[in-house]
């Protein structure tokens, strides 16, 4: 059998509705290759899956399967399967592998063992801020960094990676032939031109809630650790940090201020085990790298020269009125010094009249 009918049978395993990655696993644990398991006929397989037999030998599938053999015959574009040498090894480590995983950009990227950093899609400045400066420092101490290119942390720990010319892979939750959120459209080019995008949705799956969280086992798997660094409590990130547990990966988190909703997530993964880190070396230490990283993104420490103002701010979100007492000036003498302040992008302006140092 030609490399092209193989992957044509594996095709037709994965594009059938009704027929699960559960079902697939448990049919190629009985036949073999998916070649062996459409020879074994539909009484044989019947045995196996009962009536989705029917499923598997009544659809036909062939317009996709077509479709899906061209897209992979495209520069830079491969379709993987669990029988290939390229199958990301580590994903063979977890509990329900994806059977064929389609592939923009530099496969061998998926071998590489990295860091996946998730967070809020609705992340602070100073989140993007943290995300992207971790980034920066870990993929040019050669971490590979792994997100899902959603907004907020996911897009900058991508930024920050491509910033120093560092690895990064994007695990998505819509076909490897679409690009969401349209926001992030430059930003995926980028990823499928100097790192890798990967799914295991078929071609053209639109952007479906459930699919999100279905994805984060593969993040997770693909990494050594995964650090959180922005999630409220209920955050899908945290859906991620505990299939990084289950999967025996090590789960970071950054803490926040107490008064923030995005720190909550972060603090209740620190009170079940999460290690607390402050900086890029505290992951690598963890991990046996220490040596790789030479500078790092750490905690703000005051100037000598620091404003009055950015002292009264703090380190977490505050509103106006807050920062009134504490400085004992008027809003109308604090707004032109924080606007200054913001226009040299030492502070930003959130939501409810509060503001944020970003440094």
């Amino acid at each position: 059998m030609s490399d092209t009918d193989s992957l044509a049978a594996w095709l037709r395993l994965t594009l059938i509705p009704g027929i699960g990655g559960e079902t697939q696993r448990k049919l190629l644990a009985a036949f073999g290759l998916p070649e062996g398991i459409f020879a074994a006929g539909r009484l044989e397989v019947r045995r196996i899956i009962g009536d989705r037999a029917d499923l598997l030998f009544d659809s036909d599938p062939a317009a996709a399967i077509e479709h899906g053999l061209k897209w992979a015959g495209q520069p830079g574009q491969t379709i993987t399967t669990l029988a290939d040498t390229g199958y990301p090894k580590a994903l063979l480590e977890i509990a329900d592998p994806p059977c064929v995983l389609y592939v923009r950009g530099n496969p061998a990227l998926l071998q590489q063992r990295g860091i996946a950093m998730v967070g809020s899609r609705n992340a602070t400045p100073q989140g993007i801020h943290t995300a992207e400066s971790f980034a920066r420092h870990l993929a040019a101490g050669g971490q590979c960094i792994i997100s899902g290119l959603a907004l907020g942390i996911d897009a900058a720990a991508h930024r920050g990676a491509l910033a120093v010319h560092g690895q990064t892979v994007a695990v998505i939750g819509t076909g490897a032939d679409r690009i969401y959120p349209a926001r992030n459209k430059e930003l995926a080019l980028s990823i499928a031109e100097r790192g890798v995008i990967v799914s295991e949705f078929p071609l053209g799956t639109p952007a479906v809630a459930h699919n999100f969280p279905r994805r984060n086992r593969i993040i997770s798997g693909l990494a050594r650790g995964v650090l959180v660094v922005e999630a409220a409590p209920e955050s899908g990130s945290l859906i991620t940090a505990g299939l990084a547990a289950e999967q025996g990966r090590e789960v970071f988190a950054i803490p926040g201020s107490i008064h923030s909703p995005v720190a909550r997530g972060c603090h209740k993964l620190i009170k079940q085990g999460a290690k607390l880190v402050e900086t890029a070396s505290d992951i690598l230490e963890e991990l046996g790298n220490y040596d790789l990283v030479t500078t790092e993104p750490a905690a703000a420490t005051p100037a000598a020269d620091e404003p009055p103002l950015l002292a009264a701010l703090g380190h977490g979100p505050c509103a106006l009125d807050d920062l009134v007492e504490r400085t004992g000036q008027s809003a109308d003498l604090l707004l032109p010094e924080l606007l200054t302040l913001e226009l040299g992008g030492i502070v930003a302006t959130l939501p409810g009249n509060r503001y944020q140092r970003l440094a």
